[in-house]
């Protein structure tokens, strides 16, 4: 049995995909993620139709402006894990992972209701993320710098609330940098960085 593949997007659809895309990120940008989605249609210069064709929800939109921004991310833990030690790349992960998630005022509040709700397109985003840091946690394990005692699911969870904190105290890079300190000290066996 033969499979099929998607046809590609005609210019104009992938446009008006691109334009949206780009739209939704600005808004929820300034406005956060439970920004009026006729706004971002107006913004993008399409109609309602046209944006409910592309994305049929708020999450379908959410997960697909999140997938752009954490593609990035999720590139460079590559680097970090072949430029640090294992205890290393794990504190800078975790702080990239909270600095990235507070950027839309709410992302965070999504994120963890995505966990248990196999329905939500943002599950997937959720998914990779908690992966990744388990990847840079049993690392950390295996050369004895991390505590056996947390699971990555939990560490997910715990950075996705401290990116809530970051966002809502207004933390500049290095205040953010202490807030995931403190709050992860317990994940290692050696003194805060």
């Amino acid at each position: 049995m033969a499979t099929s593949t998607p046809r590609p997007l005609r210019a104009d659809a992938r446009r008006n995909r691109d334009a949206i895309l780009r739209a939704a990120r600005a808004v929820f940008d300034t406005e956060g993620i439970f920004a009026s989605i006729d706004g971002i249609a107006c913004a993008a210069g399409v109609g309602n139709a046209t944006l409910y064709r592309n994305f049929p929800t708020r999450n379908d939109l959410l997960a697909a402006v999140i997938e752009d921004s954490i593609g990035d991310l999720l590139a460079e833990s590559e680097a970090l894990e072949r430029a640090m030690t294992a205890d290393d790349a794990l504190h800078e992960w975790l702080f990239r992972l909270a600095w990235q998630l507070r950027i839309w005022n709410d992302l965070p509040t999504c994120i963890a209701t995505s966990i248990e709700d196999t329905t939500s397109p943002v599950q997937d985003v959720a998914t990779r993320l908690t992966n990744r840091t388990r990847d840079f946690l049993h690392r950390a394990r295996d050369e004895g710098s991390a505590s056996g005692s947390v699971a990555a699911d939990e560490l997910f969870e715990l950075i996705t609330a401290v990116s809530w904190a970051i966002d809502r105290f207004g933390d500049d890079q290095e205040r953010a940098r202490r807030r995931v300190g403190l709050a992860t000290a317990g994940v290692f066996t050696s003194a805060l960085p």
